[in-house]
């Protein structure tokens, strides 16, 4: 049995730990430096990508590369390193690399039913951590993502899985079409099933990343974004440049009416039902989402000056 990085997975109380993984191919040559904290400083997570960012012909070399350099990696590390693996072939190389236990765990691109064994075969009793990402023609299908659904509650599964990502361009390029730069993904076809996939999943308790925002000089429109995608429960939005990291996880910090709040509902003498910052707070409707804003503020602490509040009780 694999035992990937032992002192991370104790400190992986909460999805929201992961940030916004930086995706970057492994042919790059500074893997090690990133890996290690050597470079890019801010990031909490990383992901090294064996298949879309590595063409064909350099899947062979840049195998070869991320073996050479996990020799390299730190045992433990206060960032979180995945690695994407192409397909299951890829994925049982992977596994027999010398020190791949430094790696975390890793993203299964394509993922369906039909790879469903292909994968999970491999890793269960490995103690890996693995994000599935759901970005094939069956995600537009509601019964087979019930289906994916059940196969994924298996008791042994379901303690693997770190998230479920959601594939965005991959399910715009099975439609034929490409994000507009003046529209969130939520204006386009996708925000429809990106509602889906929530109710679908998150019920369960899986939680479910965020589409990445490909324009870098549209800070308002990813500001914006980021906003819908916590409105719809989405955790860590994957970045495509460094640049992307402080405004997502900036945005991930918590407003102290949201914290107050929070605080007061989580508290086992607090009236069933109160008011707070004009807002109706109840323990029976809101406990989940306490403890989710509490979470996010263990990771990315508060947005403003603690201001001094008290709940009363709510009558009707």
């Amino acid at each position: 049995m694999i035992i990937p990085n032992p002192v991370m997975h104790e400190k992986f109380y909460s999805p929201w730990c992961l940030g916004a993984p930086l995706y970057m191919p492994a042919h790059r040559h500074d893997l090690i430096e990133i890996a290690n904290g050597e470079k890019n400083q801010q990031l909490r997570s990383m992901i090294f990508c064996t298949e879309d960012a590595v063409a064909h012909t350099e899947l062979e070399s840049s195998l070869r590369h991320l073996g050479l350099c996990l020799q390299g990696f730190r045992s433990h590390s206060p960032r979180f390193r995945y690695i994407r693996a192409r397909n299951p072939e890829v994925l049982a190389r992977l596994l027999d690399l010398p020190h791949i236990e430094k790696i975390d765990g890793f993203v299964l691109p394509k993922f369906n039913l039909q790879v469903f064994d292909a994968y999970f075969d491999q890793l269960k009793n490995t103690g890996f951590k693995v994000m599935p990402t759901l970005e094939t023609r069956e995600v537009f299908d509601h019964s087979a993502m019930i289906e994916l659904r059940a196969a994924l509650l298996d008791q042994q599964i379901y303690q693997q899985i770190a998230m479920l990502r959601i594939g965005g361009n991959d399910l715009m390029n099975i439609l034929g079409i490409r994000r507009p730069r003046h529209l969130t993904v939520y204006d386009t076809p996708l925000g429809h099933l990106i509602a889906q996939l929530v109710t679908i999943f998150k019920p369960y308790g899986f939680a479910l990343s965020a589409p990445v925002f490909e324009f870098l000089a549209e800070e308002r429109l990813l500001l914006k974004e980021i906003q819908l995608d916590l409105a719809h429960g989405l955790i860590g939005k994957t970045a495509i440049h460094p640049s992307q990291i402080p405004i997502i996880e900036g945005h991930y910090s918590v407003a102290m009416d949201d914290f107050e709040m929070a605080e007061s509902l989580l508290q086992q003498d607090v009236p069933a039902i109160f008011k707070m910052h004009d807002t109706m707070c109840e323990v029976a409707t809101h406990r989940n989402w306490a403890e989710n804003i509490r979470h996010r503020h263990q990771c990315y602490g508060l947005q403003e000056t603690p201001q001094v509040n008290s709940y009363a009780e709510f009558s009707f």
